[in-house]
């Protein structure tokens, strides 16, 4: 048996893998991380991406043996964008340089994604340790996680795990708008809307080493990635976003209609609120409106989606991509 999974986890050693870490003035871990990766995938091109570090970050990955792209734009969104851009590879592992993740699932994951014929695998946060959550992001993780479970009826884990492998097709289709933290909603929503094949291993997450900071705001990026939900939402699936905003308008026009104008008028037989009535009647079309308006961006939004299908489709699967090599 053992045999067998040593064989599925080394099956990808001829394949061109790249590990990508964007991070932003991490010297005291990016060594770290870099090593790590160089024992665990040996083989692997490992590309560190600074967004623009002012302490010793680039100097430490360079002399760790990476190679080091800058962005000097601010923001993982930014950095991410650079590096799906510039890098070539056939299976790209994207990790935080915080040192918080486990390097050495990434070969089960790499394994995974070419031996099932998938387009990303997420490594699913097991914490080891009270201190690597802080509790408002473990709230907010479930929160925003659960929001994007119902809306886009698909389940996730972890959607804001910054652990996670992609097939070429993925990373070569994927049209990035974000530009911070709430680029992982972004990557996760990308595969949902494509109905790409995807598989969740889970991995162990640590605190932060002491002298290292977190460039994560709770509320301000937490805020942030709620309003990328949104907005892609609102463009992924116009129809459901504005239906959902007609009933609400709706309910709210009749939750004030039935007591300010129909009791009183099934009791006086006369409306006795006329700006009242005025007001409810506006917002009854205005929910109309609003389910009309989904009806034709969704027709919009299915054109633009097949466009994007066309893309990824463009690119050999990871299967595909794997027999051509052997």
């Amino acid at each position: 048996m053992s045999d067998a999974l040593d064989k599925k986890t080394t099956s990808f050693d001829e394949r061109r893998v790249a590990v990508l870490i964007p991070c932003l003035n991490e010297e005291v871990t990016i060594g770290t991380v870099v090593a790590d990766f160089k024992e665990t995938l040996p083989n692997a091109e490992i590309y560190v991406c600074d967004n623009g570090s002012t302490d010793r970050t680039v100097d430490v990955a360079r002399e760790a043996g990476a190679h080091v792209i800058s962005e000097p734009r601010r923001g993982k969104g930014n950095a991410i964008r650079r590096v799906f851009a510039d890098v070539d590879a056939d299976a790209y592992v994207m990790i935080d340089g915080d040192d918080t993740y486990d390097p050495s699932f990434s070969p089960k994951m790499i394994a995974t994604l070419f031996e099932d014929g998938l387009d990303v695998v997420y490594g699913s946060r097991v914490d080891q340790e009270q201190a690597s959550y802080r509790p408002g992001h473990r709230f907010g993780n479930w929160l925003l996680t659960s929001l994007v479970v119902w809306a886009f009826d698909n389940p996730v884990e972890d959607m804001l795990s910054g652990f996670r492998v992609f097939s070429r097709r993925f990373v070569k289709s994927f049209p990035t708008h974000s530009t911070g933290f709430e680029i992982e909603t972004e990557l996760t929503i990308h595969a949902l809307e494509l109905r790409m094949p995807t598989a969740t291993v889970r991995t162990p997450y640590k605190a932060r080493p002491e002298n290292s900071s977190s460039k994560l705001s709770t509320y301000r990026d937490g805020f942030r990635i709620l309003m990328t939900i949104i907005e892609l939402l609102k463009t992924e699936r116009p129809l459901f976003f504005f239906s959902w905003l007609g009933a609400i308008i709706a309910l709210t026009a009749v939750g004030i209609a039935i007591p300010k104008i129909i009791l009183p008028w099934l009791e006086t037989d006369t409306v006795i609120r006329i700006p009242t009535a005025v007001l409810v009647t506006g917002m009854i079309m205005v929910s109309f409106l609003s389910f009309s308006i989904g009806l034709v961006l969704d027709t919009v939004t299915r054109g633009r989606r097949e466009a994007k299908h066309l893309s990824y489709l463009a690119q050999p699967s990871p299967e595909r991509a794997s027999k051509s090599k052997r």
